[in-house]
């Protein structure tokens, strides 16, 4: 009797390729937040976060008695998730990481599976997630601003890529609401809409869907005060003067941190530069230009770069032999275990500085006293339960002092435009038991600011030292 002929294996369904990649990539995603969770929080910024969550629960108005230069949307996210499951803990924010993450790679995947079949699009999100920690922990870990705005960008060209225009315009939209420089990604989207049949229109469908959004948050907070805080407020945090080497160096480093995590996807991509996807590489251009816009180059910054450089080697991956990918997976989850170990295992100096510092605080003050921290880590406020005497949180907003910068143009005249006044009133009203100058040998430290040096010497006297941190009581 003859054999039967050999028949291929059918391919998979739609239904059944997702329902067995879409599990996989959510365990991967939760496999590299595992360190986030070690810490109640990772950096001043998800402090700032948790405090400005408060502040605006407990009846605060966003861009007048809460502050910040960011835009609304993530600030809006934490106090739902802290209103919904308590206050004193980041965990509901940790999770939501965790599915930003994963939603970020399902729709790489899907673009990458529509434009080069079901293996490239397991191969696009399966290397978005093992390159998603290949920065410093504090700038991966977080539930930040950059991770948040990492879904809407990648919404944005898939919708873009189905000629979905308005939703594409929306979804840009919602990048830009998470962080400013989200926005960057709307260039690719009007590439695409630019090679549409019928341009005019998908031009015009994609501007509304962008401009309606901004405008209706605009006009939700206050058009001049969103204007100001989230666009023209900031000329000074991006002057570059006094601190070119410094930026220079904190970008280059933090360039070659990812460039290590990334090497699995460079290698290929440099030998098939040519790969097809000239708006793949327009959304890498534009990302790049927002990661340098204001010339700070914190490591979150570079978040922005991850999801086209996934597709881009993806792309690239496609026209090797297939022990290029493997290679390619195996050494990019070589180095996603070694950004994972960096994180559980790393000592966190900063954070335990201000856990000491809340325990002094909560020992000197009673639950309802609001409390003035002259410092950089507005999580102090947040893990000693204490409300801030200040709209301002951080003494960066009323100096100008940021990391990403020396102390050559910090002090009174450099914060933002008609802090000092206000910050002025809200301590004559409510005079705090408790200043903390956190500045710890800092160009922003008290004797360098008159305001603040003439308020502590008139009303208040030095009580304990923390660190380094010294704390003054009000004077009776």
């Amino acid at each position: 009797m003859l054999a039967e002929p050999a028949t291929a294996p059918a391919p998979p369904t739609p239904h059944t390729y997702w329902w067995k990649l879409l599990p996989a990539l959510l365990l991967l995603a939760a496999l590299t937040r595992i360190p986030s969770f070690r810490h109640p929080l990772w950096n001043p910024d998800e402090g700032f976060l948790a405090v400005q969550a408060g502040r605006l629960a407990a009846g605060g108005v966003l861009y007048d008695t809460v502050v910040d230069r960011k835009p609304p949307l993530v600030p809006w996210l934490y106090q739902a998730a802290l209103g919904l499951f308590g206050d004193r803990s980041l965990l509901p924010l940790k999770v939501l990481a965790i599915l930003a993450l994963f939603a970020t790679a399902a729709l790489l995947a899907s673009l990458a599976r529509r434009r080069w079949g079901d293996r490239a699009g397991a191969v696009a999100g399966t290397a978005f997630l093992l390159v998603s920690v290949g920065l410093h922990p504090e700038d991966t870990q977080a539930a930040s601003f950059g991770l948040f705005t990492l879904p809407f960008t990648a919404l944005a060209v898939w919708c873009a890529d189905r000629r979905l225009w308005v939703w594409a315009g929306a979804a840009t939209a919602g990048a830009f609401l998470a962080k400013q420089t989200g926005g960057a990604v709307l260039l690719p989207v009007l590439w695409l809409a630019w090679g549409a049949s019928r341009r005019a229109r998908a031009l015009t469908r994609a501007l509304a869907g962008f401009v309606v959004p901004v405008a209706a948050v605009a006009l939700l907070t206050g058009p001049s005060r969103f204007l100001f805080w989230v666009v023209t407020g900031s000329g000074s945090y991006a002057d570059l003067t006094g601190s070119g080497l410094h930026a220079l160096g904190r970008g280059l480093g933090n360039a070659g941190i990812l460039a290590a995590a990334c090497l699995g996807l460079l290698v290929p991509l440099v030998r098939r530069w040519r790969a097809p996807g000239a708006d793949l590489w327009l959304w890498l251009a534009a990302s790049a230009v927002a990661v340098m816009t204001g010339f700070h180059f914190f490591g979150h910054y570079y978040l922005q770069l991850m999801p086209p450089l996934a597709l881009l080697g993806t792309a690239a991956l496609r026209t090797l032999p297939r022990r290029w990918t493997t290679g390619a997976l195996t050494a990019l989850a070589c180095a996603c275990a070694a950004f994972l170990a960096w994180g559980l295992l790393a000592p966190r100096p900063e954070l335990a500085h201000a856990q000491r510092l809340a325990d002094a605080v909560r020992s000197r003050t009673s639950a309802a006293d609001p409390v003035l921290i002259w410092g950089m880590h507005p999580e102090t406020y947040w893990l000693a339960d204490r409300a801030p005497a200040s709209r301002y949180l951080t003494a960066g907003l009323l100096t100008n002092f940021s990391g990403g910068r020396d102390g050559s143009l910090v002090g009174e005249r450099y914060g933002v435009e008609g802090s000092w006044p206000v910050l002025r009133r809200e301590l004559a009203e409510r005079r705090p038991p408790l200043i903390v100058d956190d500045s710890r040998g800092k160009p922003y430290g008290p004797d360098r600011m008159p305001t603040l040096r003439s308020i502590l010497a008139e009303e208040y006297v030095r009580v304990a030292t923390v660190d380094g941190a010294v704390l003054y009581a009000r004077a009776r």
